[in-house]
């Protein structure tokens, strides 16, 4: 049974929700270079170490929501139903995502991100995280002892879909043919489809490959 949290949790989720708006509304009125930390703090009327106590950089305040997008995929993978094949559970994570951040209200985000280096690059080393959660949560959830390269590899693809799919002309239609080619390539490394209750790849013979590193 889920505990809500306490009166403290909320106070702290209602503030860290406060200064990422708070942020995210200055760096669209004013550019993300122009606008700096301590005048984020300032118009959310919090100090400049309560501002760092729950976003670590500048950067990971357009990104606020980077915890919930790896906690969506890697539960996606672990709190699927029995017996369910691992990538359809993935592509409906990623469809859901994908619908979400290409919503209307999304567009002058992405633009922003486009056009500063350093969101480009803090945005390429978040997926890059996500990517190696992603592959833990696979890993595990085949019973697998360590990581092993196809894990990370379809995880990679995985993560890489949902960037290709937000930057089509029709996100969802891209969705569907990325993971047509990602399902193809799960199912030459891992021919039970990855279903839980399943025998693990390289503890029956089967998809070999998943063992190496």
């Amino acid at each position: 049974m889920t505990v809500p949290p306490g009166r403290r949790e909320r106070k702290k989720a209602a503030t860290r929700q406060k200064i990422a708006d708070t942020a995210l509304r200055l760096f669209l009125e004013r550019g993300y270079d122009a606008v700096g930390i301590r005048d984020v703090a300032a118009e959310a009327d919090v100090a400049v170490t309560t501002l760092f106590s729950h976003f670590a950089s500048k950067e990971a305040l357009v990104f606020e929501q980077d915890g919930d997008f790896e906690q969506r995929l890697t539960q996606a993978v672990a709190c699927r139903a029995p017996h369910e094949p691992l990538i359809p559970a993935l592509r409906r994570e990623i469809q859901a995502l994908v619908r979400h951040c290409t919503a209307d209200s999304a567009a002058p985000i992405w633009r922003m991100v486009d056009e500063s280096p350093a969101l480009r690059e803090y945005e390429e080393s978040m997926r890059l995280r996500h990517a190696e959660s992603l592959a833990r949560a696979i890993a595990a959830d085949l019973d697998l002892p360590e990581t092993t390269t196809a894990c990370r590899t379809i995880a990679r693809f995985v993560i890489d879909a949902y960037s290709l799919a937000r930057e089509a002309a029709d996100p969802e239609a891209a969705v569907d043919e990325i993971f047509h080619m990602i399902e193809a390539a799960w199912e030459v490394t891992c021919p039970s489809g990855g279903a839980r209750g399943t025998v693990p790849p390289g503890k029956a013979g089967a998809g070999r490959a998943v063992t190496s590193r």
